[in-house]
This record gives structure tokens, sequence and C-alpha cells, in this order.
């Protein structure tokens, strides 16, 4: 008896070819790197590969807390998840986290380590790729396979000098590269061979060929640019991926473009501020996508919620900021207190995240100067909490329960410094089942804490009920927690059920099916071939 046939979304590609270690570089930001490197991990993880994802050095205010209590960039713990492996440091030896225009933390290994101004960070960047190789070895012997993503473009001729996230590695390690560049922009032929002009001799040989990203409309008539592209080059096109609508995948760092999702009935209008530097944005992808949600960033220039031209909305997120005081002052200049305090006048909800949650206190304390001089600010007052930052930076994944109707089931992790205290606390907006509290229990009023008897309190609910914030990241990603929330918004019960972590995986799997039909299989085998061969020759000689 012949066995059953296996569903085509699950046939392992067998065409693609065996490699140790492949890089993918762009020739702009945003140009699908990390897209790309994901479906990858994810065709060889259906292959029975045991793959893992590799960024050397990442710059982002979106990050993630792992497996061993480290901070990763958010889009190399997406690549895991597509990879089937759970999110370590290894993956993002360094990370830097903008505290200003000029300034950034610097985390090596997980751990934040300092802060340096950009001058500064050049002279370590020795040290770091010490840090990087490091993590590089390690991953070597788990691994069958690493995949490694570089960092915005590898033509920045400002930055070559000691470069540890493009061809400086590349160079190192000695890997191969593809390089990508997306079409939707315009240029891309320029784009291409600009870049590869732009890099030395011996990066031009390491690149393998190119992908073309984001392409709609007939290729035929791209066919003509196609040729010209290999013959002046003498690179194979390896894929020209399609435009891929409403992908729900972790953002690296830029705001996301609005999803074409949305019901015909009314939906709860949600607004965020998009704070010059906000962080963990990827917190409201549940709500962009819900297609019972009206949702949308509020630029400096846009109109604020509950006025005239912004028109009234149901819920208001204040979400997490990499430098608190900074955004509360840039939301007062612009005339968000008042637009909250007319919100809630009219019985609109707020919510306050991270960072977010800080703001709705008192007071503001940062006496170690870690948002710039050690200063004290008032906050927007709305609980009665007082939050102190300190050196030492909160990282753990949490599972929890929301303290509202059902006791909803929520996981997610906390990135932050400090703690927060005050009589607001009495109140909590969740019960975390996480290690030793941080928070006296006994402050806690008997009502509260019977309603969901579990491990840690967290955050608070003000005493109307109208006003909840918490530390947790992932507030709405299960279904439970993000159902219970939109009503307690202010949206009619539904029957409407959006799994995040489901449509996370679904939209995986669509891009590395995409990704796989598109690819030349047999291009990128002889490529890898030629650029083994040489490889093996150059070893040789030394």
């Amino acid at each position: 008896m012949n066995p059953p046939a296996t569903p085509a979304r699950d046939r392992i590609p067998t065409r693609v070819p065996p490699f140790t270690d492949l890089m993918v570089q762009g020739c702009t930001s945003d140009a699908g790197k990390s897209t790309l490197v994901a479906a990858l991990c994810r065709i060889l993880h259906r292959e029975g590969v045991r793959v893992a994802p590799f960024k050397p050095q990442n710059m982002a205010l979106n990050s993630a807390v792992t497996v061993d209590g480290g901070e990763i960039g958010r889009a190399q713990a997406l690549q895991a998840q597509a990879a089937g492996v759970a999110p370590h440091s290894d993956f993002n030896p360094v990370l830097l986290k903008p505290s200003s225009d000029r300034r950034a933390q610097v985390i090596v290994h997980g751990r934040a380590l300092t802060d340096l101004d950009a001058r500064d960070y050049h002279a370590y960047k020795p040290r770091a790729l010490g840090a990087v190789l490091e993590s590089w070895r390690r991953l070597q012997a788990q691994y069958q396979t690493l995949v490694v993503e570089g960092a915005g473009s590898p033509a920045e001729i400002n930055l070559r000098d000691r470069d540890i996230a493009n061809m400086g590695f590349a160079e190192v390690v000695d890997c191969p590269v593809i390089l990508i560049a997306d079409i939707d922009r315009g240029g891309v032929f320029a784009h291409l061979v600009g870049t590869l002009e732009l890099l030395s001799e011996s990066e031009r040989a390491r690149v393998v060929g190119f992908v073309i990203n984001r392409f709609r409309g007939d290729i035929g008539l791209l066919q003509s640019g196609l040729d010209w592209l290999e013959q002046r080059t003498g690179k194979p096109v390896l894929a020209v991926l399609p435009y891929l609508m409403d992908l729900y995948l972790d953002a690296e760092d830029a705001l996301p473009r609005a999803p074409t999702t949305g019901s015909g009935k009314r939906r709860l209008r949600v607004a965020v501020p998009a704070l010059p530097r906000i962080s963990n944005h990827t917190d409201f992808d549940p709500l962009r996508f819900h297609p019972d949600v009206d949702f949308r960033f509020v630029g400096p220039q846009e109109p604020l919620p509950d006025s005239e031209a912004g028109g009234a909305c149901d819920l208001i997120i204040l979400p997490g900021s990499k430098s608190v005081q900074a955004d509360l002052a840039w939301l007062r200049e612009r005339g968000w207190e008042a637009a909250i305090a007319r919100h809630l006048r009219y019985g609109g909800r707020l919510i306050g995240i991270c960072g977010g949650l800080q703001m709705l206190g008192t007071q503001l304390d940062d006496p170690f100067g870690l948002e710039g001089a050690p200063d004290s600010v008032a906050g927007l007052g709305w609980l009665d909490l007082r939050t102190t930052l300190a050196p030492e930076k909160t990282l753990r994944r949490v599972r929890g329960r929301l303290a509202l109707a059902g006791n909803p089931a929520l996981s997610g992790y906390e990135i932050h410094h400090g703690a927060t205290s005050g009589t607001a606390l009495a109140r909590p907006a969740v019960w975390l089942e996480c290690d030793a509290p941080d928070a006296d229990e006994s402050t806690v009023d008997a009502a509260a804490k019977n309603a969901a008897p579990v491990s840690r309190p967290d955050g608070a609910i003000s005493a109307d009920g109208r006003i909840l914030g918490t530390y947790c990241h992932g507030l709405f990603d299960e279904a439970e927690a993000l159902a219970a929330l939109l009503e307690w918004a202010g949206a009619a019960p539904t029957t409407t059920r959006f799994d995040a972590a489901a449509r996370r995986e679904q939209d995986l799997d669509r891009l590395a099916q995409a990704v796989d039909a598109a690819f030349v299989w047999p291009k990128l085998t002889a490529a890898l071939a030629d650029f083994t061969a040489a490889r093996e020759r150059r070893n040789e000689k030394q």
C-alpha cells in the first residue's frame, strides 16, 4: 500500500542545496533581509536540518527576552521561531538600542554593558567582534546550518572600517553572501549594481547571487532586465520574490505599514502615539491585524485622538520607550496630555505598557542619569505610582493572568530599568507566574488577590477601572487576553477569535512556500559549489 500523500505545504524541497553558512545582505535597510532569513530558516527546518539564525550586530528598539535570560533583536526571535528553536542570546550577540540620535545602549551576549556614542562604539568594535565570533563558534558546534542577516547596507562607505555587521564579518568567517534589493522602492538594478561596484574585489567574489524582493506584475516584462543584470555582473539572479500582502511578521524596528484587514462592522478605534524612541511596538501587531480593530500609530504631524480632526477613539495606549522622560516631554509638547484628559473625560480607556506605565504615574526619578543628566520629572498622574530608574535591567519571560473578567491567561516578557511603587499597585492589572516576587504582596487588597491567585502582582488598574498599566510586553498576544482587553475597552462581545501565535506560524509557512517556489535552486547550488571550491583553494594556500 502506498503511503498517504504529503500535503503540498509540508513537502520537503529536497532540491535545496546543503550549506553550512549563508549570509543575506541588503542594498538598503528594509530590503527584506529579515524575512528572507526567516524563510530560509523555515524551509531548512522543514527539511529536518538543525538550523539557527544569526545577526552579528543589530540596531533596534524592538527586542525579545531569550531562554538564557538575555535580550536580542525581535527579528532574530522570529527567525528562531521559523527555525523551530528557542531564542538565544548567541543569535544576536551585539544589540544596540538607541537612546538618542548619537548614543545607544550596548548589549553584548544579551546583557546591557554600557551606553556609548557613535565614536566610542567605533573604537569598541574590535572587542565587539570578539564577542560575535565567540557566539559564532558556539553555534557552529550546535547547528548544521547558520543563516546570517546583515545590517543596513554593505556599501555604506563611512562604516566600512572595523565593520562587524556586513562584509567585515563575512570576510572574517569566510561565508558566502546573497545580496537582496527591494524592487518596490524603484531603482532595483542601480541598487544591486551600485552596491556591488562599491565592494572590494574579495567582497564581490563572495556574493553568490541576487534576490529581488517585493515584485508584483508580469515577470516577463522584467526578464530582459534580469538577463542584463546577470551579463553585467556575472552573478546569477537566484529569485524574484513576490509582494506578499499583510504578512504577520515581527518588524525589525521601523513602524510597520498598515495591514489591509478589516470587517465591515463598526470597529474599535485604538490610537498609539508614535514616540521618537518607541520600543517593542510589535506589542500592537495583534491589534493592527485584528479584523474588528481600527488601529493607528499617531505621528507628530497627525491630528490627536479626540481632537476635531482626529476624531474620538475608544482606547489610547502609551507604548514602551527607550527614553521615557524625553518621550513624555515630547507627548506634552504635542498636546497629548490634554488629549488623554479629554479622552478619559468622555469615557475612553487608557493602557500604559512598560515605559507607558511609568508615564502614567506621578513621578519619574532618574538618580543615576540613565536617560541623560540625573533628574526627576512629574508623570501624567493618572495612577498613584512612582518609578525610580536603576542600572540593573529586568529581563524575564513571564506567564500569568489578567485581573479582568474571566482572568484570561497571558504570556509575554519584561524589559525595563528600575522599580515602581505606590498605592495603585494594590489593584494589580496582572498576576504573574514568575520567580521570586519583587513587590510587597501585603499591600494588595484581598479582593484583587482572590481574583487570580498566582504568584506575583504586576501593574495597576485605576479605581474606576478605566486605566490599566503593566510592565508586560505581549499583552495582546494570547487570544483570550486580547478578547478580554477589547471588551474591556468597549468592543461588543464577539465570536471573532484572533490568535496571534497561529497567525504568525501561518504566515511563516506562507512566506517559506513563496520563497521556495520563487528560488531557482539549481543556480544557488552551482554558485555555492563554486564558492566552496574557491574557499578550499584559499585555505590550501594559507
